[in-house]
């Protein structure tokens, strides 16, 4: 037993898998045993939800042995078969066989539970061109909805218009369609997801030629994105006949568009690629698109038309992670039974108190502990090389095009910026440099100033100089400690008495003389003053209201967070977007610590930390990221964030990040700074977003701008938020 905090059904994941048995050329017995095998491996794994290849029970390559009773009668001894393996079994089966309706013989999914088959779905769309012929054999389904068909004796919902959803665990719903229905235009699962499903699924058969494995993938990709869904596609392996055609068995697992598991093609054994779906991640999506509803009513509302089978997961208590294949099947059993409308949004009863909220996290090995996909640590930058590239420069190009056309627009003669030789004045710097080179104009328009206070490092004003120099801007420099220590008299500050008071307002006189000298500087000579502050900044609230670092006449950052500037930087660097002498200071900037330097430094020397005050900036992105596009609960935040950073030897990380960086963070730290991010975006720092100059959106992880992505009230605060993080996330 442990903290429910570890399962992954607290935090609305559903563990699904695509199945590739060994098939046969109609040996409806040996796929059965097939299948029955896949589906217990899958128990094993914790696995919620099991989809195999079109037909996989009764073959699909058999052509005119469809239409043989023997065939017809041994696919239905086999049905049985796998419905009685499956009362001990933890996973629903999507199965494939060809069953006779009506003097119809029809190409099926069956939804198989507990020991029950939950409903029969047929396919809707035959394929009868190039090798496909199955029109010769199978009736279409299309139309066919509120019947059942006699199944050894009972009575099962049959039909198109059929969703399964779990009574005791949400956002398990799922749809089922067959093959060529997700290559029509009018896919079913388009239908099925209006109608709710999260999960769509596709039982094929789906013979493999040059290039075909890359459209499946597109498909399932367009899909799971279009539908706004998780998307479960099996294959036909190897086994099948090759008389004509060959197979690969290929099994893909996508998530709004993002492909999250993919199976081994052309292996010889037989495979199950397993992914955790995020079902709260797919509702939320949902909530935030209008258009999903407006489909849904110019569609005439689906859900009107769907019949949805209720059925009893019985899932096993999240809370015992260290299940084992050989345990007893979980009580209670299942069951398909109606769904009545209070039962619709019913939650599941919950599990036993564990026995100490300090449990240690799962092992592991098998089981309900280990999540079964990745989680980028950064969120905002890729892993894959050549996706980080593209990304790197569509940010950089979206900043410069934005800034130019301010300066068109706004008729600026100049542009005027702080350069302080921190990351962000310097991303700021480059982007302007490439802007003025776009524009035809020279890069001497640029006013730099560095504006030494009491606490600027001479290894940074010297980083800024030598910046400013190597672009060729016009440089200045205006020490604002004279005018500091005027103002600090003037208000009876005690550091203007000599007393080495160091607060909020010691260091505000610096910030906001620094944009006071900007703006009047820009007004003296025809220019705007450019932002430099970033993403993460406004999300925490780390920086000066008004007068102050919060305020310019374009903010070309606030779209950036501080983890993909630095990455940015690395790529203009690799891709020589400047000359070499450029290129050796940005390296420079890139390795220095990142510090406000408003105070001055301590008695060992050791400058002012803005991450050992504000937490991390990578921890930062990552929970910036969940609350502003995802508005995922705290303690699910805090799940993907230690699977993420727990181990900093599993999982990718972006190839060029320093080692030094490339660090672990155990979840009492993550905890810890969250609460701290919590408190400062939700309750300190919104009134400081409600004013935000213009500024480009840059990623589709969302901007905050009250013009944009982001409008929430200035005097909100955090009380729901913290207390759900300490309410559902343990101490250790």
């Amino acid at each position: 037993m442990t903290h429910p905090f570890y399962a992954i059904h607290t935090h609305g994941l559903i563990r699904v898998a695509a199945a590739t048995p060994r098939a046969s050329v109609g040996d409806t017995g040996a796929n059965a045993e097939a299948t029955i095998a896949l589906a217990r491996e899958a128990d094993a794994k914790g696995v919620d939800l099991v989809v195999f290849p079109e037909l996989n029970i009764t073959s699909y390559a058999i052509d005119d042995l469809h239409l043989q009773t023997a065939q017809q009668r041994a696919t239905l001894a086999a049905i049985a078969t796998v419905v009685e393996a499956s009362a001990t079994l933890r996973p629903v089966l999507l199965v494939g066989a060809a069953l006779v309706r009506n003097g119809r013989l029809y190409n099926c999914a069956l939804a198989i539970a507990r020991g029950e088959v939950l409903g029969v779905v047929p396919k809707t769309f035959l394929p009868n061109y190039r090798e496909f012929y199955e029109k010769r054999w199978f009736a279409s389904g299309a139309g066919l909805t509120g019947s059942t068909i006699d199944l050894d004796g009972e009575e099962v919902p049959f039909g198109t218009d059929l969703i399964f959803a779990a009574l005791d665990l949400p956002g398990f719903i799922f749809h089922a369609e067959i093959c060529e229905d997700y290559w029509a235009p009018t896919p079913p699962s388009t239908a099925g997801a209006l109608a709710g499903a999260l999960i769509c699924c596709n039982l094929s058969a789906s013979n493999i030629v040059i290039g075909k494995a890359r459209e499946r993938a597109m498909l399932a990709a367009s899909q799971s994105a279009r539908a706004m869904c998780a998307y479960v596609y099996s294959a036909a392996g190897p086994g099948e006949s090759t008389t004509e055609v060959a197979w690969d068995g290929q099994g893909l697992i996508h998530e709004l568009g993002e492909q999250i598991a993919e199976s081994e093609r052309f292996s010889t054994e037989p495979e199950l690629v397993i992914a955790d779906v995020d079902c709260e991640r797919i509702t939320q999506d949902r909530l935030r698109n209008g258009t999903f509803n407006d489909a849904a009513v110019f569609a005439g509302n689906p859900e009107t038309r769907f019949r949805r089978i209720a059925f009893d997961h019985a899932a096993i208590c999240e809370a015992k992670v260290d299940l084992q294949a050989n345990d007893p099947p979980p009580p209670g059993g299942g069951g398909r039974r109606s769904l009545t409308e209070g039962e619709a949004h019913a939650t599941p009863a919950p599990c036993p108190p564990p026995p100490s909220p300090t449990a240690p996290p799962p092992p592991g090995g098998g089981g309900l502990g280990r999540l079964e996909r990745s989680i980028r640590r950064f969120p905002f930058v890729p892993n894959d090389p050549a996706r980080r590239d593209d990304d790197c420069y569509e940010a950089f190009n979206i900043q410069v095009e934005a800034l130019s056309k301010r300066l068109v627009s706004a008729k600026a003669e100049t542009i005027v910026i702080g350069v302080s030789g921190g990351l962000d004045s310097t991303h700021a710097l480059i982007v302007a440099a490439k802007a003025m080179d776009r524009l035809g104009r020279p890069r001497s328009a640029i006013l730099g100033f560095t504006m030494p206070g009491f606490a600027t490092g001479e290894g940074t004003k010297a980083n800024a100089w030598a910046l400013m120099r190597a672009l060729g801007i016009t440089a200045e420099e205006i020490d604002i400690k004279p005018a500091a220590r005027r103002m600090l008299e003037d208000i009876g500050h005690p550091f203007s008495d000599g007393e080495p008071v160091y607060d909020i307002t010691f260091e505000n006189v610096q910030a906001g003389l620094r944009t006071d000298y900007l703006f009047r500087l820009a007004n003296q000579r025809r220019g705007i003053v450019l932002g430099t502050g970033d993403l993460s900044e406004m999300a925490l609230g780390w920086c000066t209201y008004g007068v102050g670092d919060q305020m310019s006449h374009y903010a070309v950052n606030s779209g950036v967070p501080k983890t993909l500037i630095q990455f940015l930087i690395r790529w203009c660097i690799r891709t020589d977007q400047y000359d070499a002498a450029t290129d050796d200071i940005l390296s420079t900037i890139l390795a220095q610590e990142i510090s406000p330097e408003l105070v001055p430094a301590g008695a060992d020397g050791a400058l002012q930390s803005t991450e050992s005050m504000i937490g991390p900036y990578a921890l930062n992105d990552f929970f910036a990221h969940y609350v502003i596009r995802h508005g995922l609960a705290p303690s699910k935040i805090a799940f993907l964030a230690w699977h993420a950073w727990r181990d900093a030897g599993v999982g990718a990380w972006p190839e060029d990040l320093p080692a030094d960086a490339r660090v672990a963070y155990d979840l009492p730290t993550i905890r810890h700074w969250l609460e701290k991010f919590l408190f400062r975006f939700f309750t300190t720092s919104q009134f400081k977003r409600s004013a935000m100059p213009n500024g480009p959106k840059v990623s589709a992880g969302g901007a905050l701008s009250p013009r944009g992505d982001w409008r929430a009230p200035s005097d909100g605060i955090a009380t729901a938020w913290i207390e759900e993080l300490r309410s559902s996330v343990p101490l250790g």
